[in-house]
């Protein structure tokens, strides 16, 4: 019997967080390779926030994140709003060659393979004929296409997406659904947050569910239940996002991201009236 391959993240007691505030806070566990995560929770749950942690663009308040060593391509990062100034004049072709940034450096040029690849990409998302479009005329579907083209090309073997099938088409959901399940079955690991549930009980084995802290983590039909939902509203509901940093000794037992199920309420950790935990 072969051993478990090592996790490509491990969360050891993190805490993530603005001006030392925390939006996401004790957070342990692991997320094992070729996982498909949905990540959920209520409005301001630090949903965005764990992404931006895990891509390396904010750094952990409290305790750490660890990042199994990624073959080429690392990982690949696509945030919620785009990054792409609309009134910028550049081509939709260009937006998606920039997937290749890793390969190219600062200043290496396209060179016919490497322009075959962009148009490939392209063809993989339905953009065929778009590559000289000024990236302002598209619309959110067709932006979200073109990005997810660039994330083909970025070929990085762990994928974070936020909220990428919010306000686009239905026919661009469903395409860009296949091609993040496509980059599943390849074995890549990828974790997405979502608000749509039905989304998430259709294409989604797992879910973390977040309320600021970790809630629940598991098989999908297992943490997307009424009562989890419930506590984890309850919880955000009673955050204050004025309240200090908080200091909370490390707990026993496994609440997190793990092989099971994780209901992360009754810890013995009484709330205080500020909605921290210490």
């Amino acid at each position: 019997m072969h051993p478990a391959p090592p996790p490509v993240i491990r969360f050891d007691n993190l805490t993530l967080g603005y001006e030392r505030h925390p939006a996401v806070h004790h957070l342990s566990g692991e997320i094992p390779a070729g996982a498909l995560v949905a990540v959920i929770g209520p409005n301001g749950a630090g949903k965005s926030t764990l992404l931006k942690g895990v891509a390396g663009e904010l750094r952990p308040i409290g305790g750490r994140i660890e990042r199994a060593a990624l073959p080429r391509g690392g990982v690949a990062y696509m945030p919620q709003r785009s990054e792409i100034d609309p009134g910028f004049p550049v081509s939709v072709f260009d937006v998606v060659a920039m997937g290749l940034w890793r390969e190219l450096g600062a200043f290496g040029g396209l060179d016919d393979s490497r322009r075959r690849r962009v148009r490939e990409a392209l063809a993989a998302v339905g953009m065929e004929g778009f590559e000289s479009r000024p990236v302002g005329s598209l619309s959110g579907g067709q932006l979200q296409r073109a990005r997810f083209a660039r994330l083909i090309l970025q070929d990085a073997p762990l994928i974070l997406l936020d909220e990428p099938f919010a306000a686009i088409d239905s026919r661009t959901v469903d395409d860009l659904v296949r091609l993040m399940l496509g980059w599943h079955a390849e074995g890549r690991t990828i974790l997405t947050v979502v608000h749509d549930f039905e989304q998430v009980r259709r294409h989604f084995p797992t879910c973390l569910l977040l309320a600021r802290e970790p809630v629940a983590f598991g098989p999908t039909p297992q943490v997307l239940t009424d009562t989890l939902l419930a506590h984890a509203r309850r919880l955000s509901e009673a955050f204050d996002d004025d309240a200090p940093e908080c200091h909370r000794a490390e707990e026993s037992g496994g609440h997190g991201p793990g092989g099971e199920v994780v209901p992360l309420h009754d810890h013995g950790h009484p709330h205080d009236h500020a909605g921290h935990r210490h």
